[in-house]
């Protein structure tokens, strides 16, 4: 109980290697701000979901590699609550300890809407979704996980449940190319019931916007999904939502590894989509093993 509580009260105030006084909000952009004991306090709450309420089964942990940079691509599901994403997280701390360096993207908006939140994601190892931050990391021999296809892909309709979906994005690909990193895709089943996505309405509350209806926070949510979840019901709007207890199956898959690598193939337009269809095509396929097809 002292660890649960201790999470919310813990405010970063020096940082280990020199000892400067740091305050919050941390901002994304630096790779010192990654607190491997803020993640420890964090380790007994991620353990009973992962147990008891999402009762978790994974399976592929023995492709990742032993040591080395690696970029992490995973399809995102269940609204902004994520789920697999933290079950993701959990089980690799467990693995292989809080000390290996791992950094995940987060899109800039979070830093928007709620410093606190970010910079306790920061703590975590969140850095803001910029190519030069996934760089820096990989250049530090790091893995970085990234979900290309962002909110369209976490708030995708629930008949799209069970498809690979990042919405055209193939900067990640152009990424592992310049930065010759491999990647090592991960799948998940069973987030995207922890809500039930009716509908985008998205380009209809655009009309209206452009009609003079603002923003909530001033900030574009990008999509406006309609959705069945706890514990509003019915919502709008890509709101928090507490997820429902269902079952979730992680898979990670072999890693990828491409024939050319280097800033001339990153340029190459037709192999970047080549790559992109490949990592896709190999997430699909898993995912249709998960979801029993």
């Amino acid at each position: 109980m002292t660890k649960a509580l201790n999470i919310f009260a813990v405010t970063k105030t020096t940082n280990k290697k020199d000892g400067k006084s740091s305050k919050y909000p941390l901002d994304g952009l630096s790779l010192d701000d990654r607190n491997p004991d803020f993640i420890e306090l964090w380790l007994p709450v991620w353990e009973w979901l992962y147990r008891y309420y999402f009762r978790v089964q994974s399976d592929g942990w023995h492709h990742v590699p032993a040591s080395g940079k690696m970029l992490v691509v995973g399809s995102h599901n269940g609204g902004l609550a994520a789920p697999d994403m933290f079950m993701f997280l959990y089980e690799w701390f467990r693995r292989y300890g809080t000390e290996r360096l791992a950094y995940g993207l987060m899109h800039p908006t979070v830093w928007k809407v709620s410093p606190e939140i970010a910079s306790m994601g920061v703590e975590c190892g969140a850095l803001q979704a910029h190519p030069k931050m996934a760089i820096a990391a990989l250049r530090k021999n790091a893995a970085v996980l990234v979900y290309p296809g962002g909110a369209q892909d976490v708030f995708r309709p629930h008949h799209l449940r069970d498809k690979i979906y990042f919405a055209g994005r193939k900067g990640f690909i152009k990424l592992a190319l310049r930065e010759e990193a491999p990647i090592v895709p991960i799948v998940s089943h069973g987030a995207h019931d922890t809500l039930i996505v009716l509908a985008d309405l998205y380009e209809q509350v655009k009309q209206l916007h452009e009609l003079g209806m603002p923003w909530l926070f001033g900030i574009d949510p990008v999509v406006f999904p309609v959705y069945l979840g706890l514990p509003w019901g019915l919502s709008i709007g890509p709101l928090p939502n507490l997820p429902l207890p269902v079952q979730i199956r992680t898979r990670v898959c072999e890693p990828i590894v491409f024939e050319r690598y280097g800033s001339e193939a990153a340029r190459d337009r037709d192999y970047v989509d080549a790559c992109f269809d490949r990592v896709t095509a190999q997430m699909q396929e898993q995912l249709d093993c998960l979801a029993g097809k």
